[in-house]
């Protein structure tokens, strides 16, 4: 086969690899995108087939959710639930997913790929007898520890994989050198994985944020999370689509924004991760 013609070969499955690309990509955003649309409509145009996005827009539904209030304290509540469960959840996980890495003990990994796979709906009568008993049912407490029990199994097992990547010969130089094997991790292991960290920290804070079976059995109305909230939206009788669209797109804004920020770090960990793990 000549230059020429493999150039052209491989011009025409760099063209097929672009189309599928953007196909995939449409097929994945066409719900976010009929989503945002939505919660610019009113309940007939929702309903409507014959309206598509070309429409006049109306305000009005974020301004029915907005006005009492409840969205507002719901998207603070999961925030705080969210932000304090990936917080505790990473400061257990990423030292325990390096002791895992650095020290093979790989029965603990298997301990926790069970953890992973154990289903939660299972344990909550006996947790909520539990937590009835210590009466934190209906508190920030009991929302963060059962979230906990999620994220830190997810952070763990995304974890181990990072650190067993990472080269060993870092840290024990850094030990030669007087350091403890916890300073070596806190000051070599722990930078270098940092990207694995943002992954999986990012990871945990959507699991939680979009965890809706825990705050429906452990919340009250003053603690309860913004699915829950968003359940609210949907009756026997009737579903008020337009202010479920409205409050679904301002439940996705802060999870794209976090997405955003932490974008050079989310990139880096997963292609680290799929190299590495």
């Amino acid at each position: 086969m000549s230059t020429h013609s493999a150039g052209a070969v491989r011009s025409r499955l760099g063209l097929l690899r672009g189309i599928a690309v953007i196909a995939v990509s449409l097929i994945f955003a066409l719900p976010i995108v009929w989503m945002f649309a939505a919660a610019f409509k009113t309940n007939v145009q929702v309903t409507d087939p014959g309206v598509g996005l070309i429409f006049s827009p109306t305000f009005e539904n974020f301004r029915n959710v907005l006005e009492d209030g409840e969205i507002l304290r719901s998207l603070r509540n999961s925030l705080i639930v969210g932000g304090v469960s990936t917080a505790l959840s990473a400061l257990i996980a990423v030292p325990a997913a390096w002791a895992v890495g650095r020290f093979r003990m790989h029965r603990t990994g298997s301990l926790v790929l069970v953890a992973r796979i154990v289903p939660a709906v299972s344990l909550l009568v006996p947790w909520y007898y539990l937590f009835a008993q210590a009466g934190l049912v209906g508190s920030y407490t009991v929302l963060i520890l059962s979230h906990m029990f999620v994220s830190v199994p997810l952070i763990l097992w995304i974890m181990i994989g990072f650190f067993e990547g990472l080269p060993v010969e870092l840290e024990e130089a850094a030990r030669t050198d007087g350091l403890t094997a916890f300073g070596a991790f806190w000051r070599i292991a722990l930078p270098l994985a940092a990207p694995g960290t943002a992954t999986a920290s990012l990871l945990a804070f959507v699991s939680s944020w979009n965890n809706f079976m825990f705050a429906l059995i452990f919340a009250d109305e003053t603690t309860q999370t913004a699915p829950v909230t968003l359940f609210n939206f949907i009756s026997y009788a009737s579903t008020d689509w337009g202010g479920l669209m409205a409050v679904a797109t301002l439940m996705t804004v802060p999870v794209v924004i976090a997405a955003l920020i932490g974008q050079k770090y989310l990139v880096a960990g997963l292609t680290a991760g799929a190299t590495k793990g």
